[in-house]
């Protein structure tokens, strides 16, 4: 007997297999992101991936604000976060004062595409090969 779609569990845990490398961009979604002294520097608000390439071009961080209002988000390098499995946060190699002179979007903006000199300086910032050149 097969199983119908209406009968898949839909629990995100169902997203992730624990047994590969993959996973759901619904679980790192909201993850936290700590740096080398485990100060908490925000969260994965989203990813923005290269549609032709399929790889991962940057992470949204996000971090202040109230609710959502006036919340301003950093777009980092994907290679420029490791996951660290045993406390289940991404570690950026930043202190909070880096971070705060990092590129900024505002939150309303952060799924949009952006202008490639915006993106070339936020790659050149972090010292990151830019995504189109990998």
């Amino acid at each position: 007997m097969t199983e119908s779609l209406c009968e898949i569990s839909t629990d995100i845990d169902a997203a992730v297999d624990h047994a590969h490398a993959l996973i759901s961009s619904a679980r790192v979604e909201g993850t936290p992101v700590v740096n080398a002294r485990n100060e908490k520097l925000g969260t994965v608000h989203s990813l923005m991936i290269h549609k032709h390439t399929g790889q991962v071009a940057y992470a949204i961080l996000s971090f202040g604000g109230f609710l959502g209002i006036g919340a301003q988000v950093h777009p980092i390098p994907w290679e420029k976060l490791s996951y660290d499995a045993g406390l289940h946060v991404y570690r950026v190699d930043l202190t909070r004062a880096q971070l705060e002179g990092a590129p900024t979007l505002h939150l309303d903006d952060a799924d949009r595409p952006t202008a490639r000199s915006q993106d070339e300086r936020m790659y050149d910032y972090y010292g990151a090969a830019h995504y189109w050149a990998i």
